[in-house]
């Protein structure tokens, strides 16, 4: 049974989320605050946390940040704020998803379960490296080399990465690559795939305007250049 921490201070919030996880059959771990919940973390290691952006005390980025330094296991981020996705889900902290308020319970279990899924789904055969343009893409080793160099990933971008650049000159949409790096597509959260493209061409040195990598459909999605192209 997986184990999910929330650090969530609206506490009938975390007492209804913790009902409906519960009954989907996750042990539950609740926390009100981020110093709390950094003690469960520790003591409990959960699978996965949904984490509260806005906390007493400690807010969710900092806990984020602390929980980042010692394990890359996924964090949902919950949040109010627009302004914040870019942040969120960027290089300064790279969560695996998040959810804006308000929001539907339900959604939330759906959510966690295609997390959790992605992140715990054994591959039949070892996916072949890919090599294409001046990228290596070691997807065993969780491991991108531009021109020899090392470049960090987050499991989201690097998902993205592999999808396309798998099948260069191919169109994906912005719901087929979030049904590939998060395992079930979801309407109206389809634009955080434009937030995880800007992220990973910034890591990589992509010129929207000019792409090396990544290129714009304008009404459709995003597609990997062919290097005859």
């Amino acid at each position: 049974m997986s184990t999910v921490l929330i650090i969530e201070d609206e506490t009938e919030l975390s007492s209804v989320l913790k009902d409906y996880l519960e009954r989907a059959s996750y042990n539950v771990l609740l926390a009100e605050t981020g110093d709390k919940g950094i003690r469960l973390w520790q003591e409990h290691h959960p699978d996965l946390v949904l984490l509260d952006l806005n906390l007493p005390g400690m807010d969710g980025i900092d806990i984020a940040r602390q929980i980042r330094q010692m394990d890359d296991m996924p964090i949902i981020m919950v949040t109010a704020r627009v302004e914040e996705v870019d942040r969120l889900l960027g290089l300064e902290l790279g969560a695996d998803d998040y959810i804006m308020k308000p929001y539907s319970p339900r959604e939330v279990v759906a959510r966690v379960r295609a997390v959790l899924r992605r992140v715990k789904k054994p591959s039949e055969r070892p996916p072949a490296i890919i090599e294409v343009s001046d990228l290596k893409i070691e997807p065993e080793a969780f491991l991108v080399q531009q021109s020899g160099l090392d470049i960090e990933l987050t499991p989201t971008e690097f998902s993205l990465l592999m999808t396309m650049a798998g099948q260069p000159g191919r169109v994906f949409s912005r719901l087929q690559l979030l049904e590939a790096c998060q395992g079930v597509a979801y309407e109206g959260y389809e634009r955080s795939i434009d937030t995880h493209i800007k992220n990973l061409r910034n890591k990589l040195g992509d010129d929207s305007k000019n792409p090396r990598y990544i290129e714009t459909v304008f009404g459709v999605g995003y597609r990997f250049k062919k290097e005859s192209e």
